[in-house]
């Protein structure tokens, strides 16, 4: 599968610029491995230089996302080398041949994914959002599969229930029935630009208004990247359905939890429940952004990172 890294803006043309450095196209390497019968695209993001704090981390995305939304957090990282797929159904990766897109099997598929490129046990698993979800059952399921965790902007409670419950509920009537209508229109639906606008503005908290046109940008370009609408829905249902929190007692190796202050979907007070169910927890929040860290301030998420993983070397 020939692929072509386009994260720079909404015309898909990447390029050193504003929003990232001279260093990342050198850095990329661009790949596809065979995983229980579907193909899956990954990004390689070699160090510029290897030191002995150069980990390896294995990058998990979040819902309706694909490898572009983490890279400007792994082009902060320049010392690290950055593994980041395209999960199953999503961006230029295949959907699963078998069982359902749920939680339980993204987990399986992480760890057919590490004995395919035989990441050990040194690896630094990261996820974000419904990443963060699927990163942290992993963990809890597989003990000493990776060392340390890191989730940003978690899900740490579920869903369905509190204040958004309504607003989630009525996001899954949404995609069961762009799952049921005529395919064109069902799609058409899904990919509404006014939609995904809509959605993107809410979630942007940054006043800077070219950050702003470049988030809609790649909102606009690569969120309507899924495979068809049953693995879509199948997808969502198990991004509302689960959360950290459900593993929280079983995480027992080192958890650094990156927050944002103003996020909406994953709520500052839930963040700190959750740390408290933790073992061993660090919490970094970010202070003036929401739901968006890895588009809106990958320096301080960046930093955390890698404090962090200095304080707890492989």
């Amino acid at each position: 599968m020939e692929k072509v890294d386009t994260a720079n803006s909404p015309e898909g043309t990447q390029a050193p610029g504003r929003f990232f450095s001279e260093t990342l196209p050198g850095r990329t390497v661009a790949s596809d491995v065979d995983i229980d019968g579907s193909n899956v695209a990954y990004w390689t993001y070699e160090p510029v230089t290897v030191t002995p704090k150069t980990r390896t981390i294995l990058v998990i995305h979040g819902f309706r996302g694909d490898h572009h939304g983490l890279l400007r957090v792994a082009d902060q990282l320049p010392e690290m080398r950055i593994i980041m797929p395209d999960l199953p159904a999503f961006g230029s990766s295949d959907p699963f041949v078998d069982g359902e897109h749920s939680v339980e099997r993204y987990v399986r598929f992480i760890s057919s994914f590490m004995s395919a490129l035989d990441l050990g046990p040194r690896t630094v698993l990261l996820g974000h959002s419904f990443g963060s979800i699927i990163a942290s059952h992993f963990a809890a399921a597989h003990p000493g599969a990776i060392y340390p965790l890191i989730l940003v902007n978690p899900i740490a409670a579920p869903a369905l229930e509190g204040p958004k419950g309504i607003m989630t509920k009525l996001a899954v009537l949404y995609y069961q029935a762009s799952a049921k209508l005529p395919r064109r229109l069902g799609l058409a639906v899904l990919r509404n630009r006014a939609i995904v606008r809509v959605m993107s503005v809410t979630m942007a908290k940054t006043k800077d208004k070219g950050l702003r046109r470049f988030i809609h940008g790649q909102h606009d370009a690569y969120f309507s990247a899924f495979a068809n609408r049953k693995s879509l829905l199948e997808s969502f249902k198990a991004s509302v359905s689960g959360n950290v929190a459900e593993v929280a007692e079983q995480l027992t190796l080192p958890v650094l939890l990156i927050a944002g202050e103003k996020d909406e979907i994953a709520t500052l007070p839930n963040q700190h429940k959750l740390m408290e169910r933790l073992s061993d927890a660090t919490l970094e929040v970010i202070p003036g952004v929401g739901h968006l860290i890895h588009y809106e301030t990958p320096v301080p998420a960046a930093e955390a990172i890698r404090t962090f993983l200095e304080e707890h070397p492989a």
